[in-house]
C-alpha cells in the first residue's frame, strides 16, 4: 500500500461446512498492490478506466532494464538509448530491481523513477501503458506528481508495483493488465501477465 492507505482486508463470510458454499469479503483501495492508474487519478478532467476500450489493457511489450542504474533518476539520455525497443511497443516495462524490497520499509524510499524530461520524451510515443517495479513513478517526496501528470495527460496508463520483471526478454512478449470494471474508476488492482 502507498504510505497512509489502509491495508486490504480479506475475510471469509461463508464456508462450505457452515453454509454450503464459500464466499469472501474483499475490502481494498483502488491502488492496492499491483495496480493501474487512470488519468482521473491525478487530472481533474481525466478519463476513468471504465471509459477505455478493453483492448487498451493488452499489447506488445518491451522491457527496459535499469536494474544496474546507479542514480535515483532514469534520464532522457538513458531511456533514449532504448528507442528501438520503445518504437515497436505498446507497453514499456521498467525493470529497476526495486521489487526485491517488497515487504520492507526500504521499498518506499529512494526507488528509481523517470526524470521529468524522460517522462516527457516517452509521451512522444503511442503507448498504451508504462509499468514499473516500484511503488510509484514519482519520487516519494514529490509535490505535484509531475511524471504521473505527463504520462496520464498523454493517456499512457501507469502500472505500479510490478514484480519478477527479470524473467522477461527485452521484447517479443504480450502484456495484459486488465483492471476491474468499476464505474468512474481512478485506478484498479490488476493481474499483470506477460505472455512469451
Amino acid at each position: 500500500m502507498y504510505p497512509g492507505s489502509d491495508p486490504p482486508d480479506f475475510g471469509s463470510v461463508a464456508t462450505i461446512s457452515d453454509n454450503g458454499y464459500a464466499e469472501k469479503r474483499l475490502a481494498l483501495f483502488s491502488h492496492t498492490g499491483t495496480h493501474m492508474d487512470a488519468p482521473s487519478h491525478i487530472l481533474p478532467d481525466g478519463a476513468s478506466l471504465d471509459t477505455f476500450p478493453v483492448d487498451r489493457f493488452a499489447g506488445k511489450g518491451c522491457l527496459l532494464d535499469f536494474s544496474s542504474h546507479p542514480g535515483p533518476e532514469i534520464t532522457q539520455e538513458d531511456i533514449a538509448a532504448c528507442r528501438h525497443l520503445v518504437d515497436r511497443s505498446e507497453f514499456v516495462l521498467i525493470h529497476t530491481g526495486w521489487s526485491r524490497y517488497w515487504g520492507t520499509d526500504a521499498y518506499y524510499t529512494r526507488y528509481p523513477v523517470l526524470s521529468v524530461d524522460a517522462a516527457e520524451w516517452i509521451t512522444g510515443f503511442r503507448l498504451k501503458g508504462l509499468g514499473i517495479d516500484a511503488i510509484s513513478v514519482d519520487h516519494p517526496d514529490s509535490s505535484g506528481f509531475p511524471v504521473h501528470r505527463l504520462l496520464l495527460a498523454a493517456s499512457i496508463l501507469i502500472i505500479e508495483n510490478l514484480t519478477d520483471l527479470y524473467h522477461l526478454p527485452s521484447h517479443g512478449f504480450l502484456v495484459t493488465v486488465f483492471p476491474l470494471r468499476i464505474l468512474d474508476s481512478d485506478g484498479s488492482p490488476v493481474r499483470a501477465v506477460a505472455m512469451l
